[in-house]
């Protein structure tokens, strides 16, 4: 089966990394899969027009229920869609878009969220057909690369000074979009690093918005303790979340955090604002940390740097947590049985 996927493909964002773990599912399967940004198309005329050249596409899926799957409404081919997050969380909230959505999801075949959270969320806010919806939570898997110079990664960012080993890094990775909010915790954490200079906060993730990116820049320029990092391959990623002492999430809206998983794969503790995508895999002192304001970050934070037992603790069951409930085999599975429905179609 000749399978199309488009999805929003920023290097470096969730979306990217999601689309494709889900394409090496299905072309494990024997498919042939082939991925294509949104953003390449203006129209789903254009994408009829692709899944109906020479040899044909038999089937579509879409991560993302407005930006990628509103292109494939004008398609004969049967399709499945995967919710991203933003698309139930934000985009509901505009009508036009809401709307376009609730065709998508009546087209589809069958719909995949990341968790029951989501799911609910869909058939809250669209008329969806509940029994076409499968909660499959994202899969994870972590690869740090094995040569990595913790201190020129440091130095990239901007810290210099002879006490760079003593350094409490906390790492906050987002792609630079409004969202992910990224300047949500500057001013509280730039106290704090006044306080006590050993306390720094490292912001690392694609420049997806470039306008929003510059802001980001001159506010982060201005801001005592608070850094901005280049972006990193995924190894790379990988290693420098190994060294810091927390991985932190300050987003406005989350379908399901790559980012936080792939911190509790690796052992490392979170700190993870309190939104519904991020409470879904984050319990409070048991597998990480949540904060509801800039203020509390800070407290939560106090505490991890002085308490020894309760970062081991978090970071040992938030890796317990991913091992029984974000495995690929699980979502391998579903996958291609999902896809085994549209060869059927």
């Amino acid at each position: 089966m000749r399978l199309l996927l488009i999805a929003c493909l920023s290097p470096g964002t969730g979306n990217y990394a999601t689309a494709a773990r889900i394409r090496a599912h299905v072309e494990e399967a024997g498919h042939t899969c082939e991925l294509r940004d949104a953003a390449e198309f203006r129209s789903s005329t254009e994408v009829a027009n692709l899944l109906s050249q020479n040899p044909p596409f038999q089937g579509a899926l879409a991560v993302h229920l407005f930006k990628a799957g509103r292109l494939l409404l004008d398609t004969r081919v049967p399709f499945g869609v995967i919710f991203g997050g933003t698309d139930v969380n934000e985009d509901v909230k505009v009508e036009q878009k809401r709307v376009v959505m609730e065709q998508v999801l009546q087209r589809a075949r069958f719909a995949v969220a990341f968790s029951d959270r989501l799911k609910e969320a869909s058939e809250t806010f669209l008329r969806s057909q509940s029994s076409k919806i499968y909660v499959q939570p994202q899969g994870v898997q972590t690869e740090a690369a094995e040569e990595f110079c913790w201190n020129d990664f440091l130095s990239s960012s901007g810290l210099a000074g002879p006490r760079r080993d003593e350094l409490r890094v906390f790492l906050l990775v987002c792609g630079l979009r409004r969202v992910k909010d990224p300047l949500y915790l500057v001013e509280a954490f730039s106290e704090w690093h006044q306080e006590d200079p050993l306390n720094v906060l490292i912001i690392i993730g694609p420049r997806v918005d470039p306008l929003f990116s510059v802001q980001v820049e001159a506010v982060v320029q201005r801001a005592a303790g608070v850094f901005l990092a280049r972006e990193r391959s995924r190894q790379e990623l990988h290693a420098a979340v190994k060294r810091c002492l927390a991985v932190v999430n300050s987003s406005e809206s989350e379908g399901m955090s790559a980012a936080i998983l792939e911190a509790m794969d690796l052992g490392v503790p979170v700190l993870a604002r309190d939104i519904p995508g991020n409470a879904a895999i984050v319990q409070h002192e048991l597998t990480g940390l949540l904060f509801a304001s800039p203020q509390e970050f800070v407290q939560q934070s106090r505490r991890l740097v002085s308490d020894g037992e309760l970062r081991e603790r978090v970071a040992r069951n938030g890796q317990r947590y991913v091992e029984e409930h974000h495995g690929l085999n699980p979502e391998r599975a579903v996958y291609q049985r999902l896809v085994d429905t549209l060869l059927r179609a």
